[in-house]
């Protein structure tokens, strides 16, 4: 039963009221001689109810309740979930201003979902959290709304529940930001050394030496403090743990090995605390929270680094699988059907091209945006997850979540978008759960006199998809124009090819495409001069707009 407006009520809320802020006084006073909660909090002042904004307790609903609530919140229809890092809390000068840098333009858009992320580093946050450091500089917005009773986390839930909008706090598990900007690095990496995995004379093979060590009990005490903050006094819809940021947990996988059964035993002990208390907190206030995590698409991959994917499924500890980021390994059905087999949505996380000079410039295009999403839809993917693309005017907010419109629409397709040298930097002999074609100018194609090479071009398009104006063209990376080339689509063998601007340039039937995979072969002559490169690939989808 949820407070009446009774007498008995508001007294009760009185009683509940005061003992909080005894509450809020004794946990300021621990805090002081608490190394783990850094600079007393903004809260000390302004100490809010735990749940402020929250509607109260439903005594009937319970954790069962939650488990089977949320198994059905979980396909709620996201067609783009748009990932916020949270900088738009710095420049802004009022809340409007605050809401209309990123926010409130998407509003009508296909953006169903907002996740925000308020980490700057780890245990270093731009929202009012109780327990970790305040991130945000006197005279930034996020500080001022603090100063004004609310914060930057508040705000965003108040606007996107205004204007029918999921939303999600996303924690970055261990960002490490503070790496290279050492202004952003929390009290107490430098008041507990001892709980990180290296030092700066001690740097790890993989990664950086200021990520936390996860097999620390105090280090997943102080992850799960905060996260319980919000989930006790923010109508989040729902948190995601992003696990991408930065793919670094535990001592052996840094230094080269792959993680101990202790250090995945000590992670999956943490996501199951993290769960237990997310339905808990849910029956509190009478709706789930549900999580969401961003991970390496690779089962062994995630269990080399300690984090045991398979497992959390299994055990029901996620309610959204968000894919990919610096790297993709797999193809997206690979994803598609983990997330079948354990019931749960999978989106694809599209981030920005880490590639150099043009080859990330041809990737970073709207019209190579369409390809990724389009050919996500067609592996199966329940939505797209957009990562550090943040111009609420951008065309691809309402053009991305709707597959049937991306057909009419002209694509750049790539046989890979990301480099797959995350792989190794992230984890010793990462390259060998790389299962996709590669193709770029880090990993060309090198064709010798008398042979061939093939690749593989995941599409969305055929000819009963595309407009009858439509034009097809194969495109080939190369230093100069070679004779005796010799290039086909799925068998049909394109002729004519042109030279321009270091490019060869194939015309293709539009009934030679094929929607999925795609397969591109090559072969050079054996009475060619000497050996060719071909240094990337693009398959253009041209239509009229």
């Amino acid at each position: 039963m949820r407070y009446q407006s009774t007498l008995s009520g508001t007294f009760i809320l009185r009683i509940l009221t005061a003992v909080a802020v005894a509450l809020g006084a004794v946990a300021v006073s621990a805090a002081a001689g608490n190394a783990e909660a850094g600079p007393a909090p903004l809260w000390k002042t302004q100490w809010q109810l735990p749940g402020a904004g929250i509607s109260g307790p439903d005594e009937g609903k319970t954790v069962t309740d939650m488990r089977e609530e949320r198994q059905q919140a979980r396909w709620r229809t996201r067609r783009i979930i748009f990932n916020n890092d949270g900088d738009d809390s710095w420049r802004p000068e009022t809340r409007e201003e605050f809401l209309n840098l990123r926010t409130a333009p998407l509003v009508g858009s296909h953006v169903d979902t907002m996740f925000y992320a308020t980490t700057q580093s780890l245990g270093s946050h731009s929202h009012n959290s109780r327990a970790a450091e305040l991130s945000a500089a006197p005279g930034t917005m996020a500080h001022r709304f603090i100063e004004q009773g609310t914060d930057n986390l508040e705000v965003m839930v108040e606007f996107c529940h205004e204007n029918d909008t999921e939303l999600f706090w996303s924690l970055r598990m261990n960002d490490t930001h503070d790496y290279s900007n050492e202004t952003m690095r929390p009290r107490w990496k430098s008041d507990h050394p001892e709980y990180l995995i290296g030092t700066a004379e001690n740097k790890p093979r993989c990664q950086t030496w200021t990520s936390a060590d996860f097999s620390h009990s105090w280090v997943r005490t102080k992850v799960f403090r905060i996260v319980r903050d919000v989930c006790e006094r923010y109508d989040v819809d729902g948190i995601e743990l992003d696990f991408f940021r930065h793919l670094c947990y535990f001592k052996t996988p840094s230094y080269g090995g792959v993680a101990t059964d202790d250090e995945i035993a000590a992670m999956t002990d943490l996501v199951r605390r993290i769960r237990t208390m997310a339905d808990e907190e849910g029956a509190r206030r009478g709706r789930p929270i549900l999580i969401a995590m961003r991970v390496p698409d690779s089962l062994g991959y995630c269990l080399a680094l300690g984090l045991d994917l398979q497992r959390w499924l299994e055990e029901d500890l996620l309610d959204i699988l968000v894919v990919g980021g610096y790297m993709q390994l797999n193809p997206w059905e690979y994803s598609v059907q983990l997330g079948r087999q354990y019931g749960v949505p999978v989106y694809p996380s599209l981030d920005e091209s880490r590639h150099k000079g043009d080859a990330m410039k041809r990737r970073m295009t709207l019209e190579a945006y369409r390809a990724r999403a389009a050919e996500a839809w067609e592996a199966g993917m329940d939505g797209i997850y957009v990562f550090n693309v943040f111009n609420p005017l951008n065309p691809l907010w309402n053009e991305l979540g709707d597959p049937e419109k991306l057909r009419g629409l002209s694509k750049s397709y790539f046989v890979n978008y990301r480099t797959v040298s995350h792989a190794r930097s992230y984890l010793a002999g990462g390259e060998q759960y790389v299962g996709i074609p590669v193709l770029d100018p880090l990993s060309p194609m090198v064709l010798e006199p008398g042979a061939g090479a093939a690749t593989t071009v995941n599409s969305g398009d055929d000819a009963s998809t595309l407009p009858p104006t439509a034009a097809v063209v194969l495109r080939l990376e190369m230093a100069e124009a070679a004779a005796g080339l010799g290039v086909s689509v799925n068998g049909h063998r394109l002729e004519s090819g042109k030279f321009s601007d270091g490019w060869m340039e194939y015309a293709v039937p539009a009934s030679a495409l094929v929607r999925g995979g795609n397969n591109i072969a090559v072969s050079l002559g054996a009475d060619a001069a000497g050996a060719v490169t071909v240094s990337d690939l693009q398959l253009c989808v041209e239509c009229e707009e």
